[in-house]
């Protein structure tokens, strides 16, 4: 069946220190992972993505790896804030789909 893994369930680190978390699935035809967190007003915040091999993180993020299916997209949190205390989502979407990236 098709599936979207993202680890670890949970992570507590220590602020000024990085922390990681990785997306990966079993869709084919899938090769973009976005990066979104919920703050505790409830918005989205937009972190960036991975389309295929290359990242294009938002400022303070990186993203690396392989969104297609068998691979793993990670978020690296360069410098933790209280700011970075939040729940994180990856949403999987394809190249042939531009209008899902965030402008």
């Amino acid at each position: 069946s098709n599936q979207v893994y993202q680890s670890p369930a949970s992570l507590y680190k220590i602020q000024g220190k990085s922390a990681k978390m990785v997306c990966s699935h079993s869709i084919s035809g899938y090769d973009r992972v976005l990066w979104y967190k919920q703050s505790n007003y409830r918005e989205l915040v937009y972190l960036g993505y991975l389309n295929v091999k290359t990242g294009y993180p938002e400022a303070g993020f990186d993203i690396e790896g392989d969104a297609n299916a068998g691979g793993t997209s990670t978020l690296t949190i360069k410098q933790l804030t209280p700011n970075s205390s939040a729940v994180y989502y990856s949403q999987l979407t394809h190249v042939d789909s531009p209008d899902t990236v965030p402008q």
